[in-house]
């Protein structure tokens, strides 16, 4: 078998993006330019279109959570992920206190 038989038989086996590294891992570099949505939960309320038209400057929500508990980091509006604001040059910021396990964010999944 010649070389240009070798490599397409080594491409057919393995199939588009299978790309493997020396270590035997696989190549993930093609993900790590996809875009996700993450967003930070500080708490959730519910309210009437009226009350949400009276809201003006100053005006005060108030959300199911008390405060210094944790907030919520979703990502593509999965919870991955618990932390606590922080303030780091002048800028808020979360610092992840809480990982969710990966078995955990797959029962939430169904």
């Amino acid at each position: 078998m010649d070389a240009h038989n070798t490599t397409a038989a080594a491409a057919a086996t393995e199939g588009p993006g299978a790309a493997v590294s020396g270590g035997g891992e696989r190549d993930l570099d093609f993900i790590l330019d996809i875009p996700l949505e993450l967003s930070v939960e500080l708490g959730r309320t519910r309210m009437l279109v009226n009350d949400l038209l009276q809201l003006g400057q100053g005006a005060i929500v108030q959300l199911d959570k008390l405060a210094g508990e944790p907030l919520e980091i979703f990502i593509n509006r999965k919870l991955v992920a618990r932390g606590e604001v922080v303030v780091v040059n002048e800028k808020f910021g979360v610092r992840l206190t809480d990982i969710i396990s990966p078995t955990e964010r797959v029962r939430t999944l169904g």
